[in-house]
């Protein structure tokens, strides 16, 4: 199992309209075959200085890999992610065993 995570910040306004579109437009990652336990979530620590993250999983690399060549990821990296992300950190963790 693999659980990848980003955790981002927005170039938009906290509670903007636009806020809200990014996040909606997100869901479209949910319905990538083989993701799993899709999550949009709010940071809320203050040891950093992140908005949000996304965190999901994936049974093996090879969903993993098809996740992230799948036209929808692709199309929402190209036409939300990179315009409207101003900074993030990504993790992808496997279990120890």
């Amino acid at each position: 199992m693999i659980r990848h995570s980003v955790i981002f910040n927005l170039k938009h306004a906290k509670n903007s309209d636009a806020e809200d579109a990014f996040l909606k437009a997100a869901d479209i990652l949910a319905t990538i075959p083989g993701v799993q336990k899709f999550e949009k979530l709010r940071q809320v620590s203050g040891k950093n200085d992140y908005a949000f993250g996304f965190s999901m999983e994936f049974s093996d690399q090879a969903a993993y890999d098809f996740y992230n060549n799948h036209p929808d990821h692709i199309a929402f990296v190209q036409g939300r992610w990179i315009p409207e992300v101003t900074k993030f950190l990504e993790i992808d963790y496997v279990a120890l065993t």
